[in-house]
């Protein structure tokens, strides 16, 4: 048996995972768990910025307006607050640790996304993720009390109950060795969830291949409740070419100008709302979706060929780069896009310092449900969400007092064999991410969740099985849990029956009072 133990575990490499391990570094040991390369994440990805109110005209109170406003009425306001009042010093810790914002006249450029009244969007030109990650991943590796436990893949979590232990809360780990095909048993009084949401469970996303759910669904095996799982967030402008994967067009491209058009030249936004592009992102994909269905379109266009290329080289050197490898030059012509799932706005139910209903188990970032996003994200408050709340759940760690720790089982894999039929998961994998496309999208009906709710059965079953007789992959993890998240999110879908936010049922096409969170609860273990 290989057997780890740290003061804290931490599952997964994104902005909140990292956030937390600096912040937990100088006073605990510390492992970072990461499924693929430590810069393999979300984070990495993300282009647009980190919500903030720094400028002289803007306001904390603005910013929760707007962010509520957005959420259509089922933000937790006290989540929501607490994440705008300590957005500026989680800003400037980055910029402490040398991330290189983008500066105009010396001061940070901060610039306007669809949802914001002002501009407050502190930015590192149109890639803002990838900067705060390689600045991260420096000051992790140079950390002596981190350790980074890369192409490790979370098994399930180990709590008191599963061991007959009542009350004793999370106990650790198991986890899957990609290098030693190996499952390791890892130890600590405290765990975070840093996972990420769960875009893959979409044929469309603009999500990395890492966004599997993961935490989400180990955290409801565990006894965990999840909330707002119907609200998945379709980022509206995802690049639509063959030979590009998952590229995002950011939203800052509208928030600078660009204007959505018909193949014809027509702008249609500003007869869906009157914000037109600068309309929240829900509003923004169900009106492009309307005008594909309407027209019989493959893709709308977003053009922002109007501002000067030197414009746009400062601004979008990332996405004028790209577009030009596949042959579109976006100082001349517009930008082929379609919408694709981006975010998981609901997730583990925690509250204000990450704790989840499992003693000595926390869920930060997109896995976890804070309250801060309700029905509907608004643009960059996801990165600044994973720092205040990162840090929040290390200053609770920091004060909690030690758990009892349990003797932790082995792995046993005795009774197993290698798989010889790993097509089965292949075609499981394939099956639900076109049903989930199909049935549970931008636009919902009973008669669809209801369909995809049957064939979610049928493949828990079969996974499930498979699971219980076959020597354990990654794959077969990741398709265990994506399963897992997809049967949450159609139960939330059946859950709630108005049409709100990002859930659009045309069955019931009204807003619903009062507003009300949908929670789910697992069954007793």
């Amino acid at each position: 048996m290989i057997f780890h133990e740290f003061d804290v575990l931490i599952v997964g490499s994104g902005l909140a995972g990292l956030s937390t391990a600096l912040h937990l570094a100088a006073t605990h040991r510390v492992a970072v768990i990461t499924k693929r390369a430590v810069d393999d994440g979300a984070s990495q990805w993300a282009q647009g910025g980190i919500a903030a109110v720094l400028a002289d005209g803007d306001s904390v109170q603005s910013h929760v307006d707007d962010t509520l406003v957005a959420g259509a009425g089922l933000c937790d306001l006290a989540a929501t607050r607490f994440v705008v009042e300590h957005a500026p010093e989680a800003i400037a810790w980055l910029r402490g640790l040398g991330v290189p914002f983008s500066l105009e006249d010396g001061a940070l450029h901060l610039t306007r996304e669809g949802g914001h009244s002002q501009r407050r969007i502190v930015h590192a030109a149109d890639a803002t993720g990838a900067a705060v990650q390689r600045t991260l991943i420096e000051q992790v590796r140079r950390t002596p009390n981190i350790t980074l436990f890369e192409r490790h893949t979370l098994v399930d979590l180990i709590t008191g109950r599963k061991l007959g232990l009542a009350d004793t809360g999370c106990q650790g780990l198991h986890v899957l060795d990609e290098a030693t095909d190996e499952v390791l048993t890892f130890r600590a009084p405290h765990t975070v969830l840093a996972t990420g949401g769960a875009g893959k469970v979409y044929l469309y996303t603009s999500n990395p291949d890492t966004a599997t759910g993961d935490g989400i669904a180990a955290a409801w095996r565990a006894g965990c409740r999840v909330a707002n799982m119907e609200f998945i967030q379709f980022h509206p402008t995802c690049l639509y070419h063959p030979d590009a994967k998952s590229f995002l067009i950011s939203e800052a491209v509208r928030g600078e100008g660009g204007r959505l058009l018909l193949p014809d030249g027509t702008r249609f936004m500003p007869a869906h709302d009157e914000r037109a592009e600068l309309a929240p992102r829900d509003i923004v994909a169900r009106a492009i979706d309307f005008e594909m269905k309407k027209h019989g379109l493959d893709c709308v266009h977003l053009d922002i060929s109007h501002q000067s290329p030197a414009f746009l080289q400062e601004h979008f050197p990332n996405i004028l780069a790209r577009c030009a490898a596949l042959g579109i030059d976006i100082t001349r012509s517009p930008i082929p896009v379609v919408p694709a799932a981006h975010y998981t706005c609901g997730g583990v139910l925690t509250d204000l310092a990450g704790r989840t209903d499992v003693p000595g188990l926390y869920a930060i970032g997109e896995t976890a449900c804070t309250g801060l996003h309700g029905a509907n994200r608004l643009a960059s408050n996801s990165l600044v969400e994973c720092m205040v709340f990162a840090r929040a759940a290390a200053a609770a760690i920091a004060q909690a007092p030690r758990q009892p720790q349990a003797a932790l089982p082995a792995w046993d894999d005795s009774r197993v064999t290698d798989a010889d039929e790993t097509v089965v998961i292949s075609h499981n994998w394939d099956e639900l991410r076109r049903f989930m496309w199909d049935y549970v999208g931008i636009v919902r009906t009973n008669k669809r969740l209801e369909r995809a709710a049957h064939r979610i059965a049928l493949l828990q079953g079969e996974v499930q099985e498979f699971y219980g007789n076959f020597h354990v992959t990654r794959d077969l993890l990741e398709l265990r849990n994506l399963v897992q998240v997809a049967d949450l999110i159609v139960r939330s879908a059946q859950a709630r029956r108005e049409s709100r936010g990002l859930h659009f049922s045309r069955d019931y096409p009204a807003l619903a009072a009062p507003a009300a969170p949908t929670i789910l609860v697992p069954p007793a273990l």
